[in-house]
C-alpha cells in the first residue's frame, strides 16, 4: 500500500507540475504583456496569470533595485532601460506597450 500512495503522490505532482503556466506559454497566448516600465502587465483573467506576473515583476523590481544601487541611477531609470530592452527583444505578435498606453502585437 505504501508503495502505490507514493506513486500516486509523485503522479500528481508531475501533473500539477505540468500544468503549471510559464512566461514563454503567457505571452505566446497574449495573455501578458511588456510595459515600457520594464514590468509585464496582465492582459487575461485566465487562471494563473496574475500570480505568474506578480512573480515575475517582484524578481524583476529585486534585480532593477540592486542594478540602480550598483550604477547610482533611479529604479525608474532602470526599469524603463530594461522596459525598452524587453520590447526590443519580444518575438512578433507578443503584446508590447505602445507610445500611448495600448498594448499591441508587436509587428
Amino acid at each position: 500500500m505504501t508503495w502505490n500512495k507514493w506513486l500516486i503522490a509523485l503522479l500528481l505532482s508531475v501533473s500539477f507540475s505540468s500544468m503549471a503556466l510559464d512566461l514563454a506559454d503567457a505571452k505566446q497566448q497574449g495573455w501578458v504583456g511588456e510595459q515600457r516600465n520594464g514590468m509585464l502587465a496582465v492582459l487575461s483573467n485566465q487562471s494563473g496569470v496574475a500570480a505568474l506576473v506578480a512573480d515575475v515583476n517582484k524578481k524583476r523590481e529585486s534585480r532593477y533595485k540592486k542594478i540602480a544601487a550598483d550604477n547610482n541611477l533611479s529604479v525608474e531609470q532602470v526599469g524603463q532601460l530594461a522596459g525598452k530592452k524587453a520590447i526590443e527583444r519580444s518575438d512578433r505578435g507578443h503584446m508590447v506597450e505602445a507610445a500611448d498606453g495600448r498594448f499591441v502585437a508587436k509587428p
